[in-house]
């Protein structure tokens, strides 16, 4: 690989930004197709699919073949507050693959033996979140109840394009949610996007059952979403 293109990846993978190589197997030429490059490719169809699964593969073009390598970042999942939901789904979205963080100021909640082998951040979470560069390829659940923590990591998750963004809550909880972010600035077509009350509507009543609910719906944010160039570019 010349080392042109070996750093041009290598600063793709550092930014948490989607891409794909392109490898041709009969020249050896190699290219490098950027998120944001995907849909004007003339392989936009077989890139689009590569980044949406996350798998590399073979690609016949007449009696050509190309290799596509996918380049994905780890989906994260991040979560504010230390709760008993938290405890279940923390493990859970841990074996399916996701990177775990999370947020809670609240030290007596947020404790190692209460959640084992997590990133755990006891700090407010306008003081962890910019550290953490929020990116397309993150979900934010909110689980405090509590709207000085909740708040403003839903205000970020907005602003940074996660790929998912739950709140914890009834309906009226997250009316009154929207109208304290809609004064804060956040705008109504974004505040949309929320999903409230997190999790699928399986009837879920225990914290691990929510933490199931939570965790299907954010797999499936993950898979069904619209290409991740689009929200990458």
């Amino acid at each position: 690989m010349e080392l042109a293109l070996l750093e041009a990846l290598n600063a793709e993978r550092a930014g948490r930004r989607a891409c794909v190589l392109v490898t041709e197997m009969g020249s050896g030429r190699q290219r490098l197709v950027k998120a944001g490059e995907v849909a004007a490719d003339p392989l936009a169809e077989q890139l689009g699919e590569a980044l949406r699964t996350a798998k590399s593969g073979m690609v016949a073009l007449g009696n050509e073949r190309v290799f596509l390598t996918a380049q994905v970042p780890a989906p994260r999942l991040v979560i504010t507050g230390a709760v008993h939901i938290s405890q279940a789904l923390a493990p859970m979205a841990k074996t399916a693959g996701f990177d775990v963080v999370i947020v809670d100021p609240r030290t007596a909640f947020a404790t190692a033996e209460r959640f084992p082998d997590v990133d755990l951040r006891a700090e407010w979470p306008d003081v962890v979140l910019p550290g953490l560069a929020l990116d397309p390829f993150t979900a934010l659940a909110a689980l405090t109840h509590d709207p000085k923590i909740d708040d403003p990591a839903l205000t970020e998750a907005l602003a940074r394009g996660c790929f998912y963004v739950g709140a914890l809550g009834s309906r009226k909880t997250h009316g009154a949610r929207v109208e304290r972010l809609a004064e804060r600035g956040v705008p109504r077509e974004a505040l949309a996007a929320i999903r409230a009350p997190i999790g699928l509507d399986i009837g879920a009543a225990s914290p691990a059952e929510i933490a199931v609910a939570i965790l299907a719906e954010l797999i499936a944010a993950l898979r069904q979403r619209a290409s991740l160039q689009e929200r990458a570019a």
